[in-house]
């Protein structure tokens, strides 16, 4: 079990030890959670994911039409709207 010691600054802040940092792959703009247990805290790191990560997470409700398609229909409908506004 690896020891590290920080001060806790006066507005509340730590500095997490470069160590442990490492250890857990903790990179700037990634968050952590505190979970309080009793008399101790666990640190939980919450990476940041790229959007490309998430790619098929979710199930598709439909199938992709295509990039070309989808202007198309855009076309027509913005076409719709312009025509009917004149």
């Amino acid at each position: 079990m690896r020891q590290e010691i920080t001060t806790v600054t006066a507005k509340g802040q730590i500095t997490i030890p470069k160590t442990v940092r490492e250890a857990l792959d903790l990179q700037p703009r990634d968050q952590v959670l505190f979970l309080l247990e009793e008399e101790r805290v666990i640190l939980v790191p919450l990476h940041r994911r790229s959007l490309s990560a998430l790619y098929g997470a979710l199930p598709a409700t439909r199938p992709y039409p295509g990039h070309e398609v989808e202007r198309e229909t855009v076309r027509r409908a913005r076409a719709k709207h312009v025509t009917r506004n004149t």
